[in-house]
């Protein structure tokens, strides 16, 4: 049998990676989160303004799940790489990991 990282030209390193960002999108919940916080802000990564509706409260009202299950699935993407998080006063805000995006295009242009 040949090994799919031979075959591919793909590390193992990078196929784990690859397959914990996929099984943070795995959920539908964490994928339309994941969706809202991307059109929320700029591909860039950057965490956006005080004025911004990326925090986790804003994205929780979106959806009809309570603010604690909002905040797990959020945790998931940052475990996962998806998304940065940043605590300012009493507010969290999220911003897609423009990196991690890169990450996603390039392989599926393999």
């Amino acid at each position: 049998y040949i090994k799919f990282d031979t075959y591919r030209n793909i590390g193992m390193g990078i196929l784990a990676e690859l397959a914990k960002i996929f099984k943070g999108l795995a959920d539908e919940n964490r994928l339309a989160i994941f969706e809202l916080i991307r059109e929320c802000c700029p591909r860039g990564g950057r965490l956006a303004t005080e004025e911004a509706s990326n925090t986790v409260s804003e994205i929780a009202k979106h959806f009809s799940l309570s603010l604690s299950t909002v905040s797990h699935h959020i945790k998931e993407l940052r475990t996962a790489g998806l998304i940065h998080c940043e605590k300012r006063g009493r507010w969290i805000y999220c911003a897609v990991n423009s990196e991690v995006l890169d990450q996603i295009d390039r392989f599926a242009q393999k």
